[in-house]
């Protein structure tokens, strides 16, 4: 990566900040970047900038001056979560993207990717998802706050890209998992999720593990180094490249993020029995909501920019569950 990344312009000097690089994407880009030898960073705690503060944003552009912007902060959750505080995802979201982006415009940011999520589509828009289908038919109900303020940092992207000239671009993961992620049983996504609740069997001896919903769900999985490798290749695209990526007055600032295949979510839960060595049996409680019954996405304009994942979900799975296994050590 290192090589590449310095021949397309990204010198290793360059004052790049990652906001959200606490969270699971963003401390993997960190990762990834410092492994490329990139150490002049900008991170930030939300102790030390709070993103809902736009007079503190705009201190930190003005004083820091950064050249390329990560933009991975965010409030997310499950569905619980999501069903339970919408208020608080639709008014955090939006003000971190409004306060972020519109203060790289002013700081003139070279370039900004801001991550969204796949939840943006339609509930039931035609499969795999292309970027095209977004605002083409109505949300997943349990979610939709979320969505519709990652939309909002979609069009944000856009319209400054149409009247201002800057080179912002959105990039949206599907389902992501990986080392740092939020185990909560509550609010957790499902995949850390499943891995403490198979640990949690393994460990008393339980004779099966529930699952929520029916597990007919199908769902794209995508491990979060993987992720990070993702959005560090579009950074370091070419100018005409990144140019060509961000889109124009027709065509959004969109990229698609993902492994380019699904499984149900009862296929996940054989799975993640088998990363964790449990030996019981799987129910599922079907008064549990399942939520969107297909999401997968179309990875055809990634792949034409140059990028593919590289980590199966086994693989995957098996270090998730190892990181799980070093930061809970009791479960």
């Amino acid at each position: 990566m290192a090589e590449s990344l310095e021949e397309t312009g990204l010198k290793k000097n360059a004052r790049i900040f990652v906001a959200g690089h606490l969270g699971l994407v963003g401390s993997a880009i960190v990762r990834a970047l410092h492994s490329a030898g990139y150490t002049n960073l900008l991170l930030r705690t939300r102790t030390e900038l709070d993103l809902l503060d736009l007079s503190a944003v705009r201190r930190f552009y003005e004083r820091e001056k950064p050249e390329y912007v990560f933009m991975a902060a965010a409030k997310v959750g499950g569905i619980v979560a999501n069903h339970t505080y919408p208020a608080e995802f639709i008014y955090e979201n939006t003000l971190i993207a409004a306060h972020t982006i519109g203060e790289a415009w002013r700081n003139g940011v070279k370039r900004l990717i801001y991550l969204g999520s796949s939840c943006i589509y339609p509930r039931d828009c035609p499969q795999p998802i292309r970027e095209e289908y977004m605002l083409t038919g109505p949300l997943e109900e349990t979610n939709r706050a979320y969505a519709l303020a990652k939309i909002a940092g979609v069009e944000m992207c856009w319209s400054y890209n149409r009247e201002h000239g800057t080179r912002f671009l959105a990039a949206m993961p599907t389902n992501l998992y990986g080392p740092g992620d939020n185990y909560d049983l509550e609010n957790s996504h499902v995949i850390p999720g499943l891995l403490r609740k198979f640990h949690r069997a393994k460990a008393v001896g339980a004779e099966e593990v529930v699952v929520w919903g029916t597990g007919a769900p199908l769902r794209e999985f995508l491990y979060s180094e993987d992720a990070a490798d993702a959005l560090a290749h579009l950074m370091r695209l070419p100018d005409a490249e990144f140019a060509r990526a961000c889109g124009d007055a027709r065509v959004a600032p969109l990229v698609n993020i993902g492994s380019g295949s699904e499984l149900s979510i009862l296929e996940l839960a054989e799975k993640v029995r088998d990363a964790v060595g449990y030996e019981g049996a799987i129910d599922f409680d079907a008064s549990r909501p399942d939520g969107t019954p297909r999401k997968l996405l179309d990875v055809a304009r990634i792949a034409s920019l140059g990028w593919r994942a590289k980590t199966s979900i086994e693989a995957g799975l098996r270090l998730a569950y190892a990181d799980f296994l070093k930061r809970y050590p009791e479960g």
